[in-house]
C-alpha cells in the first residue's frame, strides 16, 4: 500500500508535464505562424509598393489622376443618393400600370348629361403598326429626333436644349426625352422638383430596359392628353377631325404632334390660328431633322389642317381624372369594363369654382406672389359638387385637390378642439395665453403678443397658437389628435410631432373638406364620394352610392358637434374669416396660413355645403404675405354664395342662428368682373323652391308607396 501511494505522484507529474509540453508545441506554432504572416505580409506590401512606384504620377498627370479619383468617389456616393431617392417611385411599376385603360367610361353629370370620358378602349385605341408615318415622325422631329438611339436619357439633347436656351435668354427648348415624358405621365406628377426629375431619370431607364422602343413609343400617343378631354392621338383624331388617326394627312397629323407641348394653349378647337402657327413649327422640324424634304411638307403649309366646328366643351378635368380612380377601385367587382357612371358633379357650381379660382389667380396672382389654387365643395351627404385642381388642366395635370400635400396651418386646429370638446371642456372653458416650451421647440402667436387667460372660442376665432398646443401638451396628448383627425376623414399619414396642433403635418385638400363636412352633419361620417351609380350599356345597376356604401358612422358626440360649431361660427364674424361671411346665410369655418407665408386656407360651411380653398405655389416658394383670410376667403365666398342661390337653406346644428343681413345677388358688369371681392354669379332658376320641395316630396310617397295589388277575381257562381 505505501509503495502504491508513493508512486502515484510520480505518474501525476508525468501527465503534468506531458500537458506542458503540448502547450509548449502550441505556443511556438502560434509565435511561428504570426511572425511569418507579419513578415509576409510586410514583404507583399514592400513588393507591392515598389509594383506601383511604377506608375507613379508626376506633374499634371498626378493632378488628372486625382481629380478623376475624387469623381469616381463622389460619383459613387451621388449614384447610391440617387438610388435611394428613386426608389419610392420604383414602387409605382410594381402596380397593374399597364391595365389602367382598361375600362372605358362614359361619365355624366349630377343631371344625366354627358360630361367627359375616360379610358384607352372608349376611343379604339390603335395599334402602332396603324399609325401613320406621318404622324410618328411629326412626333419624334417635335418631341424626340433621337428616340431610337438614345437609352431613355439624351444627353446629346439636353446640353442642345440648355444652349439654345441660354441663347434665348429663357425656356425655348425642353430636355426631356419622350421617355422620360411617359415616365412622368405614367408614374409621377408635374411636381417641379430635383427629387421628381430624379425618379423620372430612373424610371426612364427602367422603361427602356422593360419595353421596346415602339412599345414606348405606342403608349406615348395613347396616354398624353391631348386638350379637349381628350387622351391619346386616336381620341383626339376623332375629336378633331371626325376621323380615324389612320386616315389622317400631314397637316393634320403636324397639328396633332403640335398638341403634346401645350394642349389647352394650341388645342384648335379653342384657338385655330394657333393651332395652324404651332403645326408650322412642326413641319418646320420635319424638315429640319431630315425626316421630311421642304418638297414634302409644302402641301399642308398651303392647305392647314380644318377641324369639325364644335362649340368650346368644357369638361371637369380634374374630377374626373379623380372619378376614374374611383371607378377602377369600385370596378373591380364588375365583368363589365364599358360603363356609363352617374358622378355628383354640379356642372354650375363647377364652372363658377374653376372660373372663382382662375379670377383670383388673375387679379392679385402678381400682387401676392400665387400662381396655384385648388378648391373643393361637398354637400351635406358627401356628394362632390365642385373640384379645381388647379389653375390650368392642359399645362399640368396634377390634382392639387386630390394629390398635393400642403401644410393646413390653423384649420388644423379643428381637431386638437375637437378632441377638447370630447374631453368634457366648452367653449367658454378659459385657458392661459402666455409664453410656452415644450422641449426645445417655444410656439409663437402672430405678432408675437398674448392676451392671458382667454376662453377657447376666442382662441380659435382669433387663431391663438399657444392655446392648441397647452391644451395638447398638458391635457390631450398628441395621439388623440391624430386620432380624431382621422376619424373625421384625414387619409394621410400624419407625423408624431410636437407641432402638429399648428398644422405642420402635410394633408390634401379634399382631406380638409372631407373633415370640415363633419360638422355640418351633426357629428356623423360625411361620406365624401363623387359617384352616384354605375351602369352598363344595357341599363343595369351595378352600384348605387346609397344602396352599396356603408352607412355614416359617429365621429363627434352631439354635444362636441354643436360646441365646434359654435366656436367655429364666430371665425366669419370676429376672427380671421371675416371675408367668408356669406351674405344673409350664417358660415362658419377656419383659416389657414403656414410659415413663411408658403400656403394660405380657408375651410368653410353651412348647413348645406362645405368648400375647402388652398393658394400656393408648387414649387413651394413663400407668396407675398398672404393669409387664409385674404384669397382663399374670398374665394370661397363666390363659390359659397352661388352655390345657396335657390335652395333651402338648412340650420348649423348646435346653433341659434343670429339675424343676418340679406344681400340680394346681382349680375356681374364689366367694372366687377376686374373684382373678384365684388362679383357675384347668379344660378339659372328652373323651378322655385316650393315647386322643388313638392316634387321631392311626391318623388318620396311614390318611392315608400305601398306596390299596387289588383283583386282577386270573384268567382262566378254556378
Amino acid at each position: 500500500m505505501t509503495s502504491g501511494l508513493c508512486r502515484q505522484p510520480a505518474t501525476d507529474s508525468a501527465e503534468t508535464m506531458k500537458k506542458r509540453h503540448i502547450f509548449l508545441k502550441i505556443d511556438a506554432w502560434l509565435d511561428s505562424t504570426l511572425y511569418n504572416t507579419r513578415f509576409r505580409l510586410a514583404e507583399f506590401w514592400e513588393e507591392l509598393t515598389i509594383f506601383f512606384r511604377r506608375f507613379r504620377m508626376r506633374g499634371w498627370k498626378k493632378m488628372l489622376f486625382e481629380v478623376l479619383g475624387e469623381c469616381m468617389t463622389w460619383g459613387t456616393v451621388g449614384a447610391v443618393l440617387l438610388l435611394a431617392l428613386a426608389m419610392p417611385a420604383f414602387q409605382e411599376t410594381v402596380k397593374d400600370w399597364r391595365n389602367r385603360g382598361d375600362f372605358a367610361v362614359t361619365f355624366l353629370d349630377r343631371y344625366g348629361n354627358v360630361i367627359g370620358h375616360r379610358g384607352i378602349i372608349h376611343e379604339n385605341s390603335v395599334a402602332f403598326a396603324d399609325l401613320p408615318d406621318n404622324l410618328i415622325k411629326a412626333v419624334l422631329a417635335t418631341e424626340d429626333r433621337r428616340f431610337f438611339s438614345h437609352f431613355g436619357i439624351d444627353f446629346i439633347g439636353l446640353f442642345r436644349a440648355l444652349s439654345e436656351n441660354a441663347r434665348a435668354g429663357g425656356v425655348v427648348q425642353g430636355g426631356s426625352t419622350l421617355t422620360q415624358q411617359l415616365a412622368k405621365n405614367l408614374f409621377l406628377t408635374n411636381e417641379r422638383s430635383i427629387e421628381r426629375k430624379i425618379k423620372e431619370a430612373f424610371l426612364s431607364l427602367w422603361l427602356e430596359a422593360n419595353l421596346s422602343k415602339k412599345e414606348i413609343l405606342s403608349l406615348y400617343l395613347d396616354r398624353a392628353y391631348m386638350g379637349g378631354g381628350t387622351f391619346g392621338a386616336a381620341a383626339a383624331s376623332q375629336f378633331y377631325f371626325g376621323k380615324s388617326v389612320r386616315d389622317i394627312n400631314l397637316a393634320e397629323a403636324a397639328m396633332l404632334a403640335g398638341l403634346f407641348k401645350a394642349p389647352a394653349k394650341y388645342a384648335p378647337h379653342v384657338n385655330l390660328p394657333a393651332a395652324r402657327g404651332r403645326a408650322n413649327e412642326v413641319l418646320s422640324n420635319l424638315v429640319q431633322s431630315g425626316f421630311m424634304s421642304e418638297g414634302q411638307v409644302i402641301a399642308a403649309r398651303r392647305n392647314p389642317a380644318t377641324v369639325v366646328d364644335r362649340a368650346e366643351q368644357e369638361s371637369p378635368d380634374f374630377f374626373l381624372d379623380w372619378a376614374f380612380d374611383e371607378v377602377q377601385r369600385l370596378g373591380t367587382r364588375f365583368p363589365e369594363r364599358s360603363l356609363i357612371v352617374r358622378t355628383t358633379i354640379d356642372p354650375g357650381l363647377q364652372k363658377v369654382a374653376e372660373t372663382a379660382v382662375s379670377n383670383t389667380l388673375r387679379d392679385y396672382g402678381e400682387q401676392y406672389n400665387v400662381k396655384q389654387g385648388a378648391l373643393v365643395t361637398l354637400e351635406n351627404g358627401g356628394a362632390v359638387r365642385a373640384m379645381v385642381g388647379g389653375s390650368d388642366y392642359g399645362e399640368s395635370q396634377f390634382n392639387r385637390a386630390t394629390r398635393a400635400l400642403r401644410q393646413p396651418g390653423s384649420s388644423f386646429k379643428i381637431y386638437t378642439y375637437a378632441v377638447a370638446m370630447e374631453a368634457g371642456l366648452t367653449p367658454d372653458s378659459t385657458i392661459v395665453d402666455g409664453p410656452l416650451s415644450w422641449g426645445n421647440w417655444s410656439p409663437h402667436n402672430y405678432g408675437n403678443s398674448y392676451a392671458g387667460k382667454v376662453t377657447l372660442t376666442t382662441a380659435l376665432a382669433k387663431s391663438i397658437n399657444t392655446v392648441p398646443v397647452r391644451l395638447v401638451k398638458d391635457r390631450l396628448g398628441i395621439d388623440s389628435v391624430i386620432r380624431m383627425a382621422k376619424l373625421m376623414g384625414v387619409e394621410t399619414p400624419i407625423r408624431k410631432d410636437a407641432t402638429i396642433p399648428l398644422g405642420t403635418s402635410e394633408v390634401t385638400i379634399m382631406d380638409q373638406a372631407t373633415a370640415y363636412a363633419v360638422l355640418p352633419a351633426g357629428g356623423m361620417q360625411s361620406r365624401r364620394h363623387g359617384i352616384d351609380e354605375i351602369l352598363d350599356y344595357r341599363g343595369d345597376v351595378l352600384y348605387n352610392f346609397e344602396r352599396d356604401a356603408e352607412p355614416a358612422r359617429r365621429v363627434l358626440t352631439q354635444q362636441a358637434d354643436d360646441y365646434m360649431n359654435q366656436m367655429l361660427t364666430k371665425v366669419p364674424y370676429i376672427g380671421t374669416g371675416r371675408k367668408a361671411a356669406l351674405d344673409g346665410i350664417l358660415t362658419a369655418g377656419k383659416s389657414g396660413t403656414t410659415q413663411a407665408y408658403r400656403d394660405a386656407w380657408f375651410v368653410g360651411f353651412t348647413g348645406n355645403f362645405t368648400t375647402a380653398v388652398w393658394f400656393g405655389n408648387d414649387n413651394y416658394t413663400s407668396t407675398n404675405n398672404m393669409t387664409g383670410g385674404s384669397l382663399p376667403a374670398m374665394t370661397f365666398k363666390t363659390v359659397m354664395d352661388y352655390a345657396h342661390q335657390g335652395i333651402a337653406i338648412r340650420p348649423i346644428p348646435g346653433v341659434l342662428e343670429p339675424a343676418v343681413t340679406v344681400v340680394k345677388p346681382v349680375k356681374p358688369t364689366k367694372d366687377m368682373e376686374q373684382n373678384t371681392e365684388t362679383t357675384a354669379f347668379v344660378r339659372p332658376r328652373s323651378l322655385s323652391v316650393q315647386t322643388t320641395a313638392l316634387l321631392r316630396d311626391l318623388a318620396t310617397m311614390f318611392t315608400e308607396a305601398k306596390p299596387f295589388s289588383a283583386p282577386e277575381k270573384q268567382q262566378t257562381l254556378n
